[in-house]
């Protein structure tokens, strides 16, 4: 099943594929030690998230790449204000996994799991996928939480399986089925109809 293209838009938010232009913005995003608290990066300087954006880019336009990386454009402004991604198996399993970064000014807002509605919208709908993660790192309690307002569910918490940046961390693992989220979206649909 071939996607539908993008952009795509929500209420407040155009998602699209990243382009050179965007560096200055992404660039803000990944310098930000708020940002790569819960990344395995350290912040990123201009040349390294320029070849950083360089790979996602050329993702763009890999067919094969299995993997999705948009930007997250404010409408307002015409800021990019986030950086996510949608991977999958392509094989009998169809497992994919959704993650993203978003600038911490629009922290609070509920743009996450709007960012997050739309890669799953894609995964299920475009991709025919069986199940969706979000992998999260267990102190980061907001990225849980959009998760879990979409209907992922904890399926784990592993506790400190991972040395990140010279300390054990915990990792908490969400996930949704494809019947789970489209269930979630016939239900929704039934509440704003008039």
């Amino acid at each position: 099943m071939s996607p539908r293209p993008f952009p795509r838009t929500t209420k407040r938010l155009t998602l699209r594929f990243a382009q050179r232009s965007d560096l200055d913005d992404l660039a803000a995003i990944y310098a930000s030690e708020e940002v790569n608290r819960y990344l395995y990066s350290q912040p990123r300087d201009r040349e390294q998230t320029r070849t950083l954006l360089e790979k996602r880019v050329a993702a763009s336009h890999n067919n094969d790449a299995n993997a999705l990386f948009i930007v997250a454009v404010w409408n307002e402004t015409g800021r990019v204000i986030g950086d996510f991604m949608l991977r999958w198996n392509a094989d009998e399993h169809r497992q994919g996994e959704i993650g993203g970064s978003l600038n911490p000014d629009f922290h609070g807002r509920g743009l996450a799991p709007e960012i997050y509605h739309e890669l799953l919208d894609i995964g299920f709908g475009d991709y025919g996928l069986h199940r969706i993660v979000g992998r999260c790192d267990g102190r980061n309690s907001a990225s849980i939480r959009s998760l879990e307002k979409l209907g992922l569910r904890k399926e784990a918490h592993l506790v400190e399986n991972e040395f990140v940046k010279g300390e054990w961390t915990d990792e908490v693992i969400l996930a949704i089925l494809h019947d789970t989220w489209s269930t979630r979206m016939a239900d929704l649909e039934k509440r704003e109809l008039p």
